[in-house]
């Protein structure tokens, strides 16, 4: 019903930067929070930053000054601009949007995308 498809992960040296894109596409009729997580493996999924639909932001500490979170409501994309990456910024970066879709009654529902490597690494 809903599909979410992440773009822009890669290799990159530290210091650099990369820019991630997230599009939803589907039997949407409105998201709410948009949201990027990432995972390391034998760690849990944490929150890296997020962004309502009206464009309030917050960020984890650890990102704070070098990441930046945006959207495009009219094409259901939420980016994350990456910049300063440090080789612990290495992961699988997810999306998650809060998404009303369907027809009445609609649905809500949490949908994430199926996830982008991002590795810093000299």
């Amino acid at each position: 019903q809903v599909q979410l498809v992440e773009s822009g992960g890669g290799s990159v040296q530290p210091g650099g930067s990369l820019r991630l894109s997230c599009a939803a596409s589907g039997s949407i009729i409105r998201i709410n929070a948009m949201n990027w997580y990432r995972q390391v493996p034998g760690k849990q999924r944490e929150l890296v930053a997020g962004i309502t639909r009206g464009g309030t932001t917050n960020y984890a500490d650890s990102v704070k000054g070098r990441f930046t979170i945006s959207r495009d409501n009219d094409k259901n994309t939420v980016y994350l601009q990456m910049n300063s990456l440090k080789p612990e910024d290495t992961a699988v970066y997810y999306c998650k949007a809060g998404v009303i879709a369907g027809r009445f009654p609609y649905s809500v529902d949490d949908y994430w995308g199926q996830g982008t490597q991002v590795t810093v690494s000299s």
